[in-house]
């Protein structure tokens, strides 16, 4: 039997050892490759000359929730601080499926062929249940994101107010750093309140499309009254008549809102991102908002006001995650998160009572 055994073709034979998954030699090429972190000095001093990598790789560090990577950023911020604020800063929003990406890079085309340095900041939505972010605004913008005085940065929305990026401002200061002389931010879309991007551009464009229903329905009058230029989009093919007749209808609405600080008339223009057409007029209106605003003091004044603004919401949203972060709230909340939902206290004395406990650690 044991002959038998001996003989059988299922008998393994012992085989040669393994090599590693990994190839060692290559893996130690790796880490004498692998670059060390740049120096706070290094940081400015590219981004300063205008290197795309090193701004890229400070707007991660802006973005970062890393503490590290917090005093980083904020120490590169204040050193750019003095070179910023010499840009165009305009916002664009508009209704889903106006064409926003695909004016964006037309209009942008346009802009930089004029001699100007473009920074786009494209604000993604989050995803309320996995927190991701597609950011696959490059993938609409080929053209301009192969033009070399052009720079996209798509960045998560993170569940901020307005679909805008929690650390966009301070994004904005580090592209005028670099040298771009206007500064697109593009939001997730007209939700309840675009008052966060408003609050930090100097110019608000709004874009619309014809054609689609009752043309004033469903759009806000307080995204109206913010807007300083409403652009009808598609007007091409046969769309021109139904965009003529949109633009008359909004331009009467316009007329219907009381006159701005900034003493602007919003006007209400069309445009086809397809054929090109009506960039021009768009671009001379922008020009003459920010001349009558430099000249009647808004534009300066503004500015002001949206930096103290700035400075309210981030003392709000430090005390918000110093709260959350603090232990023992961390511990109590599962608890009165029980009783307000059994009716055993209401909602407001639960945040009252957790208050007091959280200055009481404080």
């Amino acid at each position: 039997m044991d002959n038998l055994l001996e003989k059988s073709a299922l008998t393994v034979n012992p085989g040669i050892e393994q090599p590693p998954l990994i190839n060692p030699e290559a893996l130690a090429r790796i880490r004498r490759n692998r670059k060390k972190p740049l120096s706070l000095e290094q940081y400015v001093e590219g981004i300063l000359e205008g290197r795309m990598t090193v701004l890229s790789q400070a707007i991660t560090l802006v973005e970062s929730l890393l503490d590290e990577h917090h005093a980083m950023a904020q120490a590169i911020i204040e050193k750019c601080l003095p070179y910023s604020g010499k840009s165009m800063r305009i916002g664009i929003t508009g209704v889903p499926g106006a064409g926003k990406s695909t004016f964006i890079e037309a209009f942008g085309k346009k802009i930089t062929s004029w001699g100007h340095k473009l920074a786009v900041l494209a604000i993604d939505p989050s995803s309320e249940r996995s927190k991701g972010s597609i950011l696959g605004d490059k993938t609409r913008m080929i053209e301009l994101s192969c033009d070399p005085n052009a720079f996209i940065r798509p960045s998560p929305s993170a569940g901020s107010l307005g679909g805008v990026a929690r650390k966009t401002r301070e994004t904005v200061i580090l592209c005028e750093a670099a040298g771009f002389d206007t500064i697109f931010i593009e939001t997730v879309g007209v939700g309840q309140s675009e008052t966060a991007v408003h609050s930090m551009v100097d110019f608000f464009l709004l874009l619309m499309i014809s054609g689609a229903g009752d043309e004033l329905q469903g759009i806000k009058r307080g995204i109206m009254e913010m807007a300083n230029m409403i652009v009808i989009n598609k007007a091409d093919g046969n769309n021109i008549d139904k965009a003529t007749l949109a633009k008359a209808q909004y331009q009467s609405a316009m007329h219907l809102f009381p006159i701005a600080a900034s003493g602007w008339i919003p006007k209400v223009l069309t445009t086809s991102s397809k054929e090109k057409t009506g960039m021009e007029d768009i671009w001379a209106s922008i020009n003459d908002y920010i001349s009558l605003t430099k000249n009647n003091g808004f534009f300066q004044s503004n500015r002001q006001e949206q930096t103290k603004f700035w400075m309210y919401e981030t003392i709000n949203e430090t005390l918000q995650n110093n709260f959350y972060s603090n232990p023992r709230i961390c511990k109590l909340l599962k608890f009165y998160e029980d009783k307000v939902a059994t009716d055993r206290i209401s909602s407001f004395i639960a945040a009252k009572e957790l208050l007091n406990k959280y200055f009481e650690t404080i």
